[in-house]
């Protein structure tokens, strides 16, 4: 019989048909998972080890990085793939029959359940990691909303059952997001988008498209409390963070002031309409002829002719905590007729305090708040590789629990294999992160 060399495991002509292995080696080797795989250890004693807690738990990440929607869907691929055993640390003697059965992964779900901390800590460690590796990380951060269908019948349709019949989930509620906007005839449009499942709450890094903090809930706004998590385990990155993205959903009024008062930090968040009576726009305290719309668009009216003029956005005066705007006639050379006797003169000073919501610290209506708002689109794009490469679309999650350790999971091997993209000198393949699932 001919003896085959041995062949290297990640060999570049087989870069293809590996790419998953490789990346399950990726976060196999950057995973601050050690303090739990201990713990597990520990609490197993001097049990039967027919399964390692090792192999199981590299299995499991394993299931998240081939993005397998279920244990029966992981088992197979374990069964077929002799080098994703291996790679896991499953006994090569057994085979196939070392693969644990289904009921070894629901005890050892139900574990990892029991120790989110450990779990949430990884996730923090791999943070600070990636803030130590990555140059201005956290300078920008966007935060939005994700809605995960739980896929399962609503409960009230099942209220006549008087007993669990596992297909059920308790934990998860109604969600509700509206859209709306106006079409170029004018008119208004609407549409309304409801869900049952839960909704995870993402705050990202929007130029390296990487996650940061994160909640799952039944579908309520957690802004505040990622602020004040973010603060409590990674105060360093407020401290360097200079703007915070986020969509109308999270227009808030206190949020608004939390960022700039207690951080320092400029807040790019689309604003709602809430005006009413069909109010256009109101006058600026102590100005007889300066206005300002919802959106915050600052206006002068000529003394003589009443012709409504934008003013120029001069800057923002912190030590003044105000937004200066400059006469449009003297900065664009627009002749006015009454200019001489208009009261603004050369510029016009508006305190924060007039309306906190409208007048931030990047007005909303310069250039630069546009162009930083597009970057909230990075959260869009963490959210669509949950769908498309992690399993997200298509689960059987079913119970609060279970989907925060899913949610978590997912991220924590997101970041991992960004640090070890980063650390294998590999940043132009920082955002391949995962590939798509056949």
């Amino acid at each position: 019989m001919a003896i085959i060399p041995q062949q290297e495991l990640f060999s570049w002509e087989e870069i293809d048909e590996l790419g998953d292995l490789e990346r399950l080696k990726l976060v196999l080797e950057h995973m601050p998972d050690e303090r739990l795989m201990r713990q597990l250890e520990k609490e197993r004693g001097q049990g039967r080890d027919d399964y390692p807690v090792r192999a199981v738990w590299n299995s499991i990440l394993a299931g998240v990085v081939f993005g397998r929607d279920s244990i029966e869907s992981l088992r197979r691929e374990l069964k077929r793939n002799g080098q994703l055993r291996k790679l896991c640390g499953f006994s090569a003697l057994k085979g196939v029959a070392g693969v644990p059965p289904e009921w070894v992964y629901t005890r050892f779900l139900k574990t990892l359940m029991e120790h989110m901390d450990l779990i949430e800590a990884m996730f923090e460690s791999l943070v600070d990691g990636l803030r130590d590796v990555l140059p201005e990380f956290g300078r920008v951060l966007a935060l939005d909303g994700k809605a995960i269908d739980t896929h399962a019948r609503a409960r009230k349709q099942l209220d006549v059952l008087q007993e669990p019949d596992g297909r059920r989930d308790v934990d998860a509620d109604w969600g509700v997001k509206t859209y709306q906007g106006k079409r170029e005839d004018g008119t208004l449009w609407k549409k309304v988008k409801s869900w049952f499942g839960y909704k995870l709450h993402l705050v990202v890094d929007a130029n390296w498209e990487l996650p940061v903090a994160f909640e799952v809930t039944r579908a309520s706004p957690e802004a505040h409390r990622l602020l004040h998590r973010l603060d409590e385990r990674h105060p360093e990155l407020l401290d360097g963070c200079e703007s915070f993205l986020a969509d109308k959903g999270l227009d808030d009024g206190k949020l608004i002031e939390r960022l700039w008062d207690d951080h320092q930090i400029k807040p790019v968040i689309a604003i709602r309409n809430m005006w009413k009576d069909g109010e256009a726009t109101r006058l600026v305290t102590g100005a007889c002829n300066v206005v300002y719309d919802s959106n915050g668009t600052v206006y002068c009216h000529c003394p003589k002719s009443d012709e409504r003029r934008e003013m120029a956005y001069g800057g923002f005066e912190e030590d003044r905590g105000c937004l200066k705007y400059r006469c449009p006639a003297r900065h664009y050379g627009i002749e006015c007729k009454g200019a001489e006797q208009c009261p603004v003169g050369f510029a016009l000073r508006i305190p924060l305090s007039e309306d906190r919501r409208i007048f931030t610290p990047m007005t909303r209506s310069s250039y630069a708040w546009k162009r930083e708002y597009k970057k909230r689109t990075a959260v869009e794009r963490v959210n669509s590789r949950l769908d498309v490469s992690f399993g997200f679309e298509r689960h059987f999650i079913r119970g609060l629990e279970k989907m925060k350790l899913r949610c978590a999971l997912a991220l924590c091997v997101m970041l991992a294999i960004a640090l070890g993209r980063v650390k294998e000198k590999q940043q132009d393949e920082l955002r391949s992160l995962v590939r798509a699932a056949a």
